[in-house]
């Protein structure tokens, strides 16, 4: 094989896998609220004609279903620069994981672990800090790529917000 045909091929190989790696990118969500920065790293998929909720849904076959990892790689990283008040649960500053318990596609439970720095299909619920219900709504048209929010409501008051496929789900919370 001529050596350009090589080099063509190996560009091809190369360009494919970048291109794969990259069906669900790193994504940040960042907010401040009263002063306070708060911090979303997650890894952001897309639907591409997919289900991904409910029975049959794509992410019924991940190992800890029905906790989802709330995004895809990595699991989803919160740091918070201030003391929150999520829901009722206390959440001290730090780094946390997040997960969302979907066992009812319309009632979801916002899940804080502990557990830092972990492969987003690893879960521990003895690592949990807390679990708060989350509201649901949906959106007028489907959502293609997974994205989350951080809103400042004022008086020291925010919301977290996730949205893909068929649904929005947000939680409010307060800065200490």
């Amino acid at each position: 094989m001529p050596s350009f045909v090589r080099s063509l091929f190996a560009a091809f190989v190369l360009s494919s896998a970048l291109a794969s790696a990259q069906v669900s990118p790193p994504a940040t969500a960042t907010g401040t609220v009263s002063g306070k920065t708060i911090t979303i790293k997650y890894c952001a998929p897309s639907v591409l004609g997919r289900k991904m909720f409910g029975d049959g849904g794509r992410i019924s076959s991940d190992p800890n279903y029905p906790v989802w990892r709330a995004g895809a790689n990595d699991a989803t990283a919160l740091h918070t620069d201030a003391d929150l008040d999520i829901a009722g649960l206390k959440v001290p500053k730090g780094n946390y994981t997040l997960y969302v318990l979907i066992k009812d596609p319309e009632a979801w439970q916002l899940i804080v672990s502990k557990q830092t720095g972990q492969w987003g299909l690893t879960y521990n619920a003895d690592q949990d800090l807390g679990r708060v219900k989350m509201t649901m709504t949906h959106p007028p048209a489907n959502i293609e790529t997974l994205k989350y929010t951080i809103t400042d409501l004022g008086g020291g008051k925010g919301r977290l917000q996730l949205a893909w496929e068929h649904h929005i789900a947000q939680v409010d919370f307060t800065v200490k």
